[in-house]
């Protein structure tokens, strides 16, 4: 059975490779009723909003910590209203912040479905633990949406 409502999903994650992009455009052939969101990408602006917007800091713990508060803003509102959230853990980059957004998620009550390489297995083993679906790939996100949402295989 099919369903009307429109569903939120968050985005966590790595931000250097492509996979928002295709599970949006898996979405969109799907024709699911799905709206995608996620933190602000543009890593130069994450890194800086907090002293761009509310003034310098001269030494770089205050900075980075001042940007992590404005951009906490932003992703605790979109994870606190997201239906399901998926998180990327990518293999180049450490994600401390994608582990956050999985606990914080799952803390919620919130649907989280972690997605990484099977190298990374060991590694984010809690994390995985509190999944509910451990993905290895954005199609396979993509099939998991269709099948939430659309009860379709």
């Amino acid at each position: 059975m099919t369903t009307t409502q429109n569903w939120t999903v968050y985005l966590s994650g790595e931000i250097h490779t492509d996979w928002r992009d295709r599970i949006k455009a898996g979405v969109d052939s799907q024709g699911l009723p799905v709206t995608l969101v996620s933190a602000v990408t543009n890593h130069d602006d994450s890194d800086n909003c907090g002293v761009d917007i509310l003034g310098g800091e001269t030494q770089a713990f205050w900075k980075d910590h001042k940007g992590a508060q404005v951009n906490a803003i932003r992703t605790r509102t979109l994870i606190e209203r997201a239906d399901v959230v998926v998180v990327r853990f990518g293999d180049k980059y450490r994600q401390w912040n994608a582990a956050f957004d999985a606990g914080y998620a799952a803390a919620l009550g919130k649907p989280v479905i972690t997605m990484h390489d099977e190298s990374l297995t060991h590694a984010l083993k809690e994390v995985d633990g509190a999944a509910l679906a451990v993905a290895e790939t954005p199609e396979q996100i993509v099939r998991l949406l269709t099948y939430a949402v659309e009860g379709r295989l």
